[in-house]
This record gives structure tokens, sequence and C-alpha cells, in this order.
């Protein structure tokens, strides 16, 4: 499931949990498994406290440590099923040390931590987090902006470009303020170095003066354009993997974290206007970005359930993909439409005696797609969790977005059962066994000739379809590698007038014991013709990693293109720019090397997936760093513009 869905959201989550060691309850999720956890095209799967210790600081050993009897007995009954509401401990582990213990610590769970000491308190935060906190210290932030750097620019609005408005992730030459012949003189303006962190999967947005962007620790910045100074600094309750989503005409910014709440917040001041739970599953979380569009913000939903099946004694499934229709002033739901139509229901027991529930499954990963002339939603659904599949995993829906009722569904993949106990080798795979060939990247709507327009839909089997936007119905089918758990596309597709780009990761170790025929690997980038699904060329990525650990040539982040120039953040660290008309390089930066950020810390980039490239004001802006299931950490946050200037 390596996807900016499943096996992504599992790397970012479950490689973490899974990873970490323990379990704390029969219904907790996975146990210590002998295994790695699914691929997530999201992180490295952890499997002991010495590779724990070899990342980086102080460790603890979990299965000893105080904290574990703490949470079992305090804790465990809520966050372990007994509470529908309550985040699930996978989700406690993604979660930073200081924001645990503030929640036990005149937070939400004052309440129930009342009775606690201050040391238990902090023994089940070190428990979760796997790691002492005696000494514990919030890590230093960004330097703040003096007065003048402060100031917001009212000439300077947001573009509604990018995901969260167009997903075809094109800026024009006057909103880009770069021309393909500025492309080789680029060189690093500045970084942010995140603290603490490992991975960098929230896509910046550019507006007012301003670069706004989420983190690791939950951590919404406003950063002064010219010199990366912090206007403000805003705390979610979790990670946030989601764009920050810029309204111009309300000046308010729109973002989901890990944990399944919506926000918005006043973009001049970073004050909370509004937050919205969209889904009360234990296991919701929101990894594609919201999209603005006909008075409404659509809000994708998907979900951490297909790890809990690593665990035996997990009834599994009962999760369904959703995209929620919220008021954007004041985050009241309009409508919630699930890609599994049915409830769950039993269907059996395991070997073991488990309780099987279906259909399940089929989240949403990606950012859905509005059409203003129709006033449709476009989305893609990842594969079923539990037996039975069934017709809507897989797949693109339509939706009219005003009432979230389903127009058409077109499934690409029939009978794509699958989660982590499949990789467990447990009872709790599904006897379809996959392949877990999710839609995960968002639809693209681009112009034909003619006046027409195609649905442009690329999916983790390797494969590019066309699809006619009124029906559904494929009109061309293009395979451009061997696809795969850790192969096809991943995060996000771009267009330039009728040419698509489709980036490819198709790693050659998937980490998953299927094997795949290397000649067929399509990792790199390819240009589509829109109307024919023709290839009009492709570059296969070549392979520089010369053996170095968590190194793959590939490209899973999504691409951006300007006229002319193609950007792609590679799996090995590489960021390129490509010629959009034949795929020549034309720049190219090794982003894992050490730099200096804002404030004199030093900082690294990593393995590059999840978003991609913003570019505008002449400045080409992308993150760096995903330390998840075999991906390179990195905490960067990098800006690049002509001669650095």
């Amino acid at each position: 499931m390596a996807k900016p869905g499943s096996l992504w959201l599992i790397g970012a989550i479950a490689a973490v949990v899974l990873a970490a060691g323990s379990a704390s309850s029969a219904s907790s999720g996975p146990a210590t498994p002998p295994t790695p956890a699914k691929p997530a095209g999201a992180g490295e799967v952890i499997k002991s406290t010495d590779e724990l210790q070899s990342r980086g600081g102080p460790t603890i050993d979990v299965e000893r440590h105080p904290g574990k009897a703490l949470f079992e007995t305090n804790c465990a009954g809520c966050h372990n099923g007994g509470v529908p509401k309550a985040p699930q401990q996978v989700w406690l582990e993604m979660m930073a040390p200081d924001a645990i213990l503030a929640a036990m610590n005149g937070g939400i769970m004052s309440q129930q931590a009342a009775a606690l000491s201050t040391t238990q308190r902090r023994e089940i935060a070190e428990y979760l987090v796997r790691t002492p906190l005696a000494d514990y210290r919030p890590p230093a932030q960004p330097p703040m902006c003096d007065a003048v750097a402060a100031k917001f620019d009212p000439a300077s609005p947001p573009e509604a470009i990018g995901w969260g408005h167009d997903n075809r992730r094109f800026a024009s030459a006057q909103q880009a303020g770069l021309a393909a012949a500025d492309v080789p003189a680029l060189k690093l303006k500045w970084a942010i170095a995140y603290p603490a962190a490992q991975r960098a999967r929230s896509q910046p947005t550019v507006g007012w003066g301003a670069i706004f962007v989420g983190s690791q620790d939950g951590t919404v910045y406003a950063l002064d354009m010219a010199s990366g100074c912090t206007r403000w600094r805003f705390r979610a309750s979790a990670e946030i993997r989601t764009a920050i989503v810029a309204d111009a005409a309300t000046k308010r910014l729109y973002f989901g974290d890990v944990l399944a709440r919506a926000y918005a917040l006043d973009a001049m001041t970073g004050t909370l206007v509004w937050k919205a739970k969209v889904d009360d599953h234990p296991n919701a979380t929101i990894t594609g970005t919201p999209m603005l569009g006909g008075g409404q913000i659509f809000v994708p939903v998907s979900s951490l359930e297909v790890t809990a099946a690593a665990n035996p004694a997990y009834a599994c499934c009962t999760f369904r993909g959703a995209v929620v229709a919220l008021d954007p002033a004041t985050g009241e739901q309009h409508w919630k439409q699930t890609t599994v139509v049915e409830e769950p229901r039993p269907q059996g027991k395991t070997s073991v005696g488990t309780q099987i529930l279906g259909p399940s499954g089929a989240p949403v990963w990606n950012s859905p797609t509005y059409d203003a002339a129709s006033d449709r939603l476009y989305y893609g659904s990842g594969e079923n969790y539990s037996t039975p599949a069934d017709g809507n995993s897989d797949a693109v829906l339509a939706v009219d977005a005003k009432t979230g009722k389903r127009l058409w569904t077109t499934q690409l993949t029939k009978g794509d059962a699958w989660n982590v106990g499949c990789m467990m080798g447990n009872e709790n795979c599904p006897i379809e066994k996959g392949p877990d060939l999710d839609v995960a990247a968002s639809p693209l709507l681009v112009p034909i000739a003619g006046g027409g327009t195609m649905l442009v839909v690329g999916q983790k089997s390797g494969a590019v379809y066309g699809l006619n936007p009124a029906d559904g119905q494929i009109l061309w089918r293009t395979v451009v590698g061997h696809g795969g758990t850790q192969g096809g596309v991943h995060f996000g597709m771009a267009a330039e007038g009728g040419t698509v780009f489709v980036p490819v990761n198709d790693m050659a170790d998937t980490r998953d014991g299927r094997i795949y025929d290397a000649a067929l690997s399509g990792a790199g980038l390819h240009a589509i013709d829109a109307a024919t699904g023709k290839e009009l060329w492709k570059v296969l990525a070549d392979n520089v990693c010369a053996g170095r650990a968590n190194c793959d040539p590939g490209i899973s982040s999504a691409v951006s293109t300007i006229p002319g120039v193609v950007f792609a953040g590679h799996l090995d660290g590489r960021f390129r720019a490509y010629d959009s008309a034949n795929g020549k390089v034309l720049w190219s930066v090794d982003t894992t090397r050490e730099v200096l950020a804002v404030g004199g810390v030093k900082g690294h980039g990593g393995g590059m997936s999840g978003p991609g490239a913003v570019i505008a004001k002449g400045n080409v802006i992308t993150n760096s760093g995903y330390g998840l299931y075999y991906h390179a950490p990195g905490n960067l946050l990098m800006v690049f513009s002509a001669n650095g200037k």
C-alpha cells in the first residue's frame, strides 16, 4: 500500500508504531511484528530499540518501562477501542512529546489524568514516544520576525493554484514569476529546519508576502518570504500532512491533521477560526488536501485501520472512506459521501476466531478535484480493507458538489481487498490478498482539442487512464511502469495544456515479497497526451544511490509545472527541473546535503515524497525529508530563487 494513501500513511504512522516494538492490549493493534509493516510509501520500519538508537537520541526499554502498565491500566480501555472517538494508540505514538504531556497537564485529557502524578504522566508519554523525557524541553523554534518583516502585504494575495484549488499543479508565467531561462541559475535562498522532525509532508502555500506550511509536530508557520523568519505560529493537535490552502477573499487558511480534524485559521494572525472532526472512526485521518470550490470546502477522509489488522485479534474492519463537505465560514457539515455504501456487517470468522467485518476501506487519500462548470467533484479510492471486495475500491467517483449524491463510479481494479495482515502472514489477510493498487493521486481535469475535457487518472498499478468526465467511461489506458505496493503513481501528476506529466516510483525492492520485472520499471518522469494517452516522452531516473540505505531513484512526490518546466523531487533526495518538451534535465540539486538554516541551526533533506514544489513570486519552494518506510529522513523547507536573491 505504498501510497499517499494506505502504504504511505502506514509508513507515515504504522512504521513508527508497528516499528516501535509493542502493543498495549489485544485490541490495540499490531504486536511486535516478525516482519516489516506494510510498505507505506512513508517510512522506515523500526524493528528494535537498537534500530531506534541508531537513528539518534536516547530510547527506553518499551516492554519493561513503567509507562506500559500505566497506559494499559489508565488509557488503553478508551484509546484502543473502548471509546469510538478516542484516537487509538497508533495515533498517540505519532504525536510530539510536549503535545502528549500538555494534553494531560491541563489540556483535553486533564480530567482523565487527574489521579496520576506528574511522574506517572511523564512515564506514559515516554512509553508512547519511546524516549526518556525527564529533562525534555521542546526543541527551539525558528526565530520570530521583527516588526517590519512581520507585516503582510495586502497587494500580494495568494493565487488559486495547486492542491486545494486546481490539482493540475500548473503556475502560469505571471503566477510563477519565473521563466524557463531562469531555472539553471536557481540557488538556495534560505531554508528552515523543522525542529525535531524526520519528515516534511505539508505542502506550503504562498500569499501576502508569506509562506504558510505545516509540520510533523503539528505547528503551522507563517514565514516571511524574503528572510524565512516566523510571523506567527499555530499548534494543531497533531502532524499536518496536507497542504495549507489559502483563500484570498476571506484571508483564511484551511488544512487537516492526522487525527481527522479540519481547521480554519486567520491568515494574518494565526488565530483559530474553527476546528471540526470530520469522521468519528478512531483510525480516521486526513491525508489529502481539502479542496475549496462552489462555496464549500471538501475534505477527503482516509484511515490507518488497515494497519490494525496486523494484530490477528483485531476484528477487521469497519472504516469506510469518505469525502465531507463543510461550510468554509463555520466548519458546519453540509454532507458526507462514503465510498463504501453498505454498512460493515459480520462476514464470518477467521481461523483463530476473530470476527470479520465488511465491506470496508476504500479510503480517499487524494485531494478531490472540483469542476466549477459542472459543479461536480471527482476523487479516487484505495483498496478494501476486508472481505468482501466490493465495486467501490480502486475506483474513480463523481459526485454532485451541492448534495454529495454519487453520479457515477468507475472501478479500475476489481477484487482488491488488502490489509497489513497480508504482510504479517496472519489470519486477518482477506481471501483476495490484494494487490493493493489504490488510486492515490488526484484525478486531473485536462482540456483537450475541440473544447472537451479529459479526466486523467494515475494508479499505483503503473497505469494511467483517460475517462469521460460525464459518465466515467474509460477512453484510453496507458501503462508506464510495473506498479505494485510501492510502485506506479503515488502523490500527484501535473498538466500543462493538454500534456500530463506522470511521476512513477516503481521501487526495485518493495519489501513486500512481490517480485517485479525490472525491465518494466518506469521509475522516472513520463509525458502523456491527455486526449489519446499516447506517451510523448519518458526519462527514466538514473540510479545514483550506490548502495546508500533508504535510497531509490524514482519519483514518489507530486510534480509541479510552469511553462516549459516540470519540477520533481526524487526519493534519492535529488530535486530536478525537466524540460517539459523533451524531458531534458535543466537543473538538479542534492537536497540531502547539510545546510545552515534560518536561526543558525543545521539541517538536511532526505527522500522526497508526498508534497511537490510550489513556484510563486520568482521562488521555488519545496520540502525535503520523508523518514518513513525505507525512505531517508530529513527536516528541510527549502526556498530557491535565481542566483539565490
